[in-house]
């Protein structure tokens, strides 16, 4: 629209400045000849004339173009609101099936009316239709991982362990393994998993496959022997492994026999360990409350702190945090002197 204000505007600007020139024209007739001034007219009418074609032609063309972008945006409106109106349409109508519980349909409507797959699958799923949803994430939205997950709602174990294998998901693989009660199957994988673990030094994450899913206890304290002994996450390995143990008796006679194979660089691990230990039954507290001694006094010299430790061994001793202070005042005064 302004493009066509500016040729109007030049259109009346030339009309003035034409009249401006006839004018200069018939001027010149007072001191020039009468075929001289002739020519100079004919050349000029000419000259405006081509000028006022070209002028002429941009604005029938500027609206026509005007013409057409209005009616353009006009379509385009009218098409956006029919098309919104539909959609909504289509909405409610998928709302109204879902409100009647008829999920099939629903879900029609959004595959089919409003191009959206996804939705059908999600409302056959919420539907309990889990077989059906299972083929439209794997077909239309080639989504292996939903697929598998309707599969194992619908019972279809079989076809989910499929999914399971293509997408890697072992544990997964061994846990339907495990519901169709095929223990060999269900440990093979389970076996995959463990040494996956073991491969990245996580040794408590391989234990728990090996004592809660494949029932193999004395295979989880073996992979946690080994985190401390090739000192992988050691603390927390002989902590669990301490743990493991359920007997009394038995966790006694343990942790003074892992002890005496335990490197001198590992101790103060082993005594961060004791802590744990002390705690749990009185039985336990005097091997612990020795073990900690020996590494506590072994250790003193080189790290004077490390004597803070007795406390914990001794909580009602309030007379050992006394002593703890004069150790550590008199340990001061030697290395000033």
């Amino acid at each position: 629209m302004n493009r066509q204000k500016y040729i109007d505007k030049f259109m009346a600007a030339f009309f003035i400045l034409a009249i401006f020139k006839l004018v200069g024209i018939f001027a010149q007739l007072f001191h020039k000849s009468f075929w001289s001034v002739v020519g100079t007219l004919v050349l000029f009418l000419v000259i405006a004339f081509i000028v006022f074609l070209v002028l002429t032609s941009l604005k029938d063309k500027e609206k026509n173009s005007t013409g057409r972008r209005k009616s353009g945006n006009g379509s385009f409106y009218l098409e956006s609101t029919l098309f919104d109106k539909l959609r909504n349409k289509y909405e409610e109508l998928a709302q109204q099936y879902i409100s009647e519980k008829d999920y099939t349909r629903a879900a029609k409507v959004y595959m089919n009316l409003l191009q959206d797959n996804y939705r059908g699958a999600k409302t056959l799923e919420e539907g309990g239709l889990y077989n059906e949803a299972a083929v439209i994430y794997l077909k239309k939205l080639k989504n292996k991982s939903e697929a598998a997950h309707c599969y194992e709602k619908a019972k279809q174990f079989h076809k989910s362990i499929d999914l399971y294998k293509d997408l890697g998901q072992k544990e997964k693989v061994g846990d339907l393994y495990k519901q169709l009660n095929d223990v060999k199957n269900s440990n093979t994988y389970y076996q995959m998993v463990v040494d996956d673990y073991v491969n990245n030094d996580q040794m408590l994450k391989g234990s728990l496959i090996y004592r809660k899913k494949m029932e193999m206890p004395e295979k989880a304290q073996e992979i946690l022997l080994k985190g401390w002994n090739e000192n992988k996450d050691a603390f927390n390995c002989l902590n669990n492994y301490f743990v493991n143990i359920n007997n009394v008796d038995e966790l006694q006679v343990g942790i003074q026999d892992l002890y005496k194979n335990t490197p001198a660089e590992k101790k103060l691990i082993y005594l961060e360990a004791m802590k744990h230990e002390f705690k749990k039954d009185q039985k336990l507290q005097s091997v612990t409350r020795d073990i900690a001694y020996e590494i506590i006094a072994e250790n003193a010299d080189k790290n004077s702190s490390v004597v803070n430790e007795l406390k914990y061994f001794n909580p009602s001793d309030e007379i050992i945090l006394k002593d703890i202070s004069r150790y550590k005042t008199g340990k001061n005064r030697i290395f000033r002197n």
